[in-house]
């Protein structure tokens, strides 16, 4: 578990095939790596993923298929920054809101455009995901927890400060560029529990 506060801000290092598919990333990393453990998890720009291996300053997490097809892990290649957060320990802050780094689509950047002194995104996702997303609830995009400002049909918008937009990858986005999202989850069970009902 997670809380979308993101912790430092990685690099892609190296991006390899697996044999049957798949992908391993090489991510560099600012973190202490002799305290994360192999098989620890870590989320990376929202995607939760196990440490295979490490070294000083980088370790390394396999990538499936699936992860692949729902991410846009995909995309990434040698020197693309990515956004940090180790799991959650009992007793740690819960500063944004709980995240599984179970991600749930892939949204695009609609527009950026400042407001006050923080910045105004919007998101187009698929419908199918929109009826998740619901006013003033959380969302994690890219693994930043963010408060929803207003939804749409397809769309909802959210306000990033500037402290967010220099210590995690939000600041770099553009217009069109994908990102990773993960709905609430108290939506996500509400759902569920109402379509049984």
């Amino acid at each position: 578990m997670f809380t979308g506060i993101v912790t430092d801000v990685g690099c892609v290092r190296a991006v390899d095939g697996l044999g049957e598919g798949g992908l391993r990333l090489t991510i560099e990393t600012g973190y202490e790596t002799e305290t994360v453990a192999l098989g620890a998890s870590i989320s990376c720009s929202g995607v939760c993923l196990t440490v295979v291996d490490k070294g000083p300053d980088w370790f390394v997490v396999d990538a499936s298929n699936e992860t692949l097809a729902r991410t846009t892990l995909g995309n990434w290649t040698a020197g693309s920054r990515v956004n940090l957060e180790r799991a959650l320990r009992l007793g740690d802050e819960m500063g944004g809101h709980i995240v599984s780094g179970h991600v749930d689509g892939v949204a695009a950047v609609v527009s950026i455009a400042p407001d006050g002194t923080s910045c105004r995104y919007v998101f187009q996702v698929h419908t199918g995901l929109a009826k998740y997303i619901a006013e003033k609830g959380s969302v994690a995009i890219d693994g930043v927890s963010l408060t929803v400002n207003g939804v749409t049909a397809d769309r909802f918008d959210t306000n990033v400060i500037p402290f967010t937009q220099e210590h995690t990858t939000l600041g770099t986005l553009t217009e069109g560029q994908p990102v990773n999202v993960e709905i609430d989850m108290l939506a996500r069970y509400v759902a569920r529990l109402r379509e049984q009902s």
